[in-house]
């Protein structure tokens, strides 16, 4: 059976391809700029319909814009579809599932009205904005911050036992110089303090009583304000040297919908797949 696609003239799915799927041309970036402004008004409908007052006094318009919304994206991921050289691939792809998901809560609140809350998935959504800032460098579909926590997964977990052997030691500490007249009943009460403590989140619900105990508790908040710089420097090392690597365009392969293909390439990095012609309105992005 020929995919829906296939209706279509060839021109005709290959334009409104560029303009869907792309963000380098004035229709592509307008069109994206509209879907951006109609998931942010979508989400904040859903936002203020749940409100008791506007649902006593005006469900009815919310319900309307909701619907309204809802055959807006319904069409725009048909149009995906269609314009899909491969809509199974696509489908199945990171902002195809999003996609889907952003329309399906609508329809199964029919049955279920229970889910129409998790319409707020469409904020998902606004992901899309990265293509239209042109960071697609520094978050190419989430796959520059896989690559980098990929990359930096050994200094990680070393990071993660220097942190184990930190919470054990004052979880301990704090068990001998507090006592179980304090609270701290066991070790395992005090590496549950020194957690609390280090993210300083601070529950509260057991706390020092001792001088010692509260010195030992300012150098423990001290140290975990350094302790959280430390995985955002490794993280910030890896995602500028990932991102020194990839493109700044956002021209996408119809095959396997891989983004971020240099100006010149004739065939995809990922699959192989013989590129289109790259279709700009803007200067030629700046070698990195």
């Amino acid at each position: 059976m020929r995919p829906l696609s296939a209706w279509l003239p060839h021109d005709w799915r290959q334009r409104l391809y560029i303009i869907i799927f792309e963000a380098d041309t004035r229709e592509g970036r307008l069109f994206d700029v509209a879907l951006l402004a109609a998931i942010v008004l979508s989400v904040f409908t859903v936002i203020i319909s749940s409100v008791p007052a506007v649902q006593a006094t005006a469900s009815l318009p919310m319900a309307i814009l909701e619907w309204c919304f809802t055959l807006l994206f319904t069409a725009e991921y048909i149009a995906r579809l269609l314009s899909a050289h491969r809509p199974l691939r696509y489908a199945l792809s990171f902002y195809g599932i999003i996609d889907l998901l952003a329309i399906l809560p609508t329809y199964l609140a029919i049955l279920v009205p229970e889910l129409h809350g998790l319409i707020d998935v469409r904020l998902l959504r606004l992901m899309r904005a990265f293509r239209i800032l042109k960071l697609t460098a520094y978050v190419n579909e989430a796959g520059v911050l896989s690559i980098a926590l990929y990359n930096a997964r050994r200094k990680i977990l070393v990071f993660l036992g220097f942190i184990s052997i930190i919470v054990v030691i004052f979880g301990t500490l704090m068990h001998i110089i507090e006592g179980p007249e304090h609270g701290f009943t066991s070790i395992p009460v005090g590496i549950y303090w020194a957690i609390v403590t280090l993210t300083t989140t601070g529950y509260g619900d057991v706390v020092p009583v001792t001088a010692l105990g509260k010195a030992i508790t300012g150098f423990v908040m001290l140290l975990g304000y350094s302790v959280i710089a430390i995985p955002t420097g490794i993280m910030g090392a890896e995602i500028h040297s990932v991102m020194r690597k990839r493109a700044i365009t956002t021209r996408t392969c119809r095959q396997c919908h891989t983004e971020g293909h240099d100006p010149d390439a004739r065939y995809c990095k990922d699959c192989g797949s013989e590129l289109g012609p790259y279709q700009s309105d803007l200067p030629p992005p700046e070698p990195s």
